[in-house]
């Protein structure tokens, strides 16, 4: 069946027929599917089209292609997907939905959501909040939990097919304002970093780091269902685009986040991810993904540009070009890293100052914040909310929390991150190690110790809620009761909030 032998169905599924009479039908295509809405009912009609990245050229192929999006987008929105049924004919020559007829073509029904809740529009408007942000990190490590592996995937060659395909296509382009020195810098940045890290891509292919993902993360993706972050429309199509590295998964994210001038949620997006994953091991690869991601942004930018009859979106569509392209360069242009140190009792503020200032640290995304009440929970293997029994919290294991902090502060600082690190830092032995790491890495090691009055601490870790940290108001006056011994970091009073606090860290840069 052609494209043109599909015009007749189309037409059914956008008629209020398709829908048992509800009207209106609202029509959406894109290259490779027609969808039609009405109602609370969507339906999905894969085009009968054949290209180097898919094929739906039969309706078998079609119908496969249909089971295969419902299965794989069910792992993350089961709420939204719902079967797959067959376009057929009646009797009297009618085109149906169902039916025993010969399956003239194939849709995916799903429910539809409230299409302001997709996450590139809350964007948009200024409405996504720290919650929102937090759900859509946490859906996606709850995905690559379950994905199946596919070690098969990914690795040194994928990336190099996704590295030499940006470039070819940017190559190509030869459409102002797309520089040529640009496009040639990123292919010799992109293939150094190749080769520099091929050897990682390789290892976390072996050991299952590369699994069946979303394959499209983008913010256009997300969607809230029922007030919940929920990630939709992952790629069912091509194996080489779907199954990929899980980071290489998640840095379409952070990318999309970052190009649209949202860099606190960029941020937060990484720093969450991997508290929940703690997937320090592929930190550097990260740069080398947020770059293809942002590559490919700027080729299909390119190709939107090409087809666009109106001059001034053609031109809308390069300059967004240009924009993707320099990000892609520069997220490999890594900047000198720099180590930031806040101690201080529970409740005194350190976790909230340290993700206020994360985003603004240099490089793309930021700094990682590597907190000591995370750590503790992945070394325990549990949820950073699940509380710990206080017997858990033993010297013993405190200095392996503490030996702990230090190894991912280093292995953070090694990939090209600066690193904030957020402990209490009680002891001035843990005080020198953390200011060692800076020193070995040769970077510059800032430190800082929060203090606030005693009720105020109570009051505050009493207000926690879903938190990693287990400290309430007996922890905080055991911590007062200990010998800190001389504390030479500077000392900000945080009573006031960070208000006053933020302005004093940026100075002492």
């Amino acid at each position: 069946m052609s494209q043109t032998d599909q015009d007749a169905i189309i037409a059914f599924l956008a008629s209020p027929a398709a829908f048992d009479g509800t009207a209106p039908v609202q029509r959406i295509d894109t290259h490779f599917s027609v969808v039609t809405l009405a109602g609370e009912r969507v339906l999905k009609l894969k085009r009968a089209v054949t290209n180097d990245l898919l094929d739906y050229g039969s309706v078998e192929m079609r119908r496969q292609a249909c089971l295969d999006e419902l299965a794989i987008n069910r792992r993350s929105a089961p709420d939204l997907y719902r079967e797959v049924l067959p376009v057929t004919r009646d009797d009297q020559g009618a085109l149906r939905l169902g039916g025993d007829g010969e399956a003239l073509d194939w849709v995916l029904v799903m429910r539809r959501f409230d299409e302001g809740g997709l996450f590139q529009d809350l964007a948009q408007h200024g409405a996504l909040t720290e919650t929102l942000i937090d759900g859509a990190a946490d859906a996606v490590a709850r995905l690559h939990a379950i994905a199946e592996t596919a070690p098969e995937r990914g690795g040194l060659e994928d990336m190099r097919w996704i590295v030499e395909g940006n470039i070819a296509a940017l190559e190509g382009a030869g459409v102002a304002p797309i520089e040529p020195a640009t496009v040639a810098a990123l292919a010799q940045a992109s293939r150094e970093a190749l080769e520099q890290h091929g050897a990682l891509l390789e290892q976390r292919r072996r050991e299952g780091r590369t699994r069946r993902c979303h394959g499209d993360l983008h913010l256009g993706n997300i969607c809230l269902v029922e007030g919940t972050p929920t990630l939709f429309d992952a790629v069912e199509f091509n194996d080489r685009i779907a199954c990929c590295d899980l980071l290489y998964d998640l840095a379409f994210l952070v990318m999309d986040l970052w190009a649209r001038g949202h860099h606190g949620h960029a941020n937060r997006v990484l720093n969450r991810y991997l508290w929940r994953t703690a997937d320090w091991q592929g930190l550097a690869l990260l740069p080398l993904f947020l770059s293809c991601r942002a590559a490919i942004r700027a080729k299909t930018s390119v190709w939107a540009a090409d087809v666009q009859e109106n001059p001034d979106e053609a031109d809308q569509q390069h300059r967004q070009a240009t924009a993707y392209l320099d990000l892609a360069l520069h997220t490999l242009q890594r900047p000198a890293v720099s180590m930031l140190a806040l101690g201080g009792l529970s409740g005194t503020g350190k976790t909230t100052l340290a993700m206020a200032l994360a985003s603004e640290q240099p490089g793309v995304p930021g700094a990682l914040v590597v907190r000591s009440d995370i750590l503790r929970k992945q070394l325990a293997g549990v949820p950073f909310e699940e509380k710990l029994e206080r017997r858990a919290y033993t010297p013993e294991s405190s200095a392996a929390v503490y030996e702990r902090l230090e190894s991912v502060a280093a292995q953070a600082l090694e990939a090209g991150f600066s690193v904030i690190a957020d402990a209490v830092f009680l002891r001035p032995q843990e005080r020198d190690a953390i200011a060692a790491v800076a020193h070995r890495a040769g970077c510059a090691f800032r430190a800082f110790w929060l203090e606030a009055p005693h009720p105020m601490l109570h009051e505050r870790v009493g207000d926690r809620h879903h938190d990693a940290s287990d400290a309430d108001a007996s922890v905080v006056d055991f911590q007062a009761c200990q010998d800190t011994h001389e504390i030479a970091w500077p000392r900000l009073d945080t009573r006031h909030g960070l208000r006053d606090v933020i302005p004093r860290v940026r100075q002492a840069r």
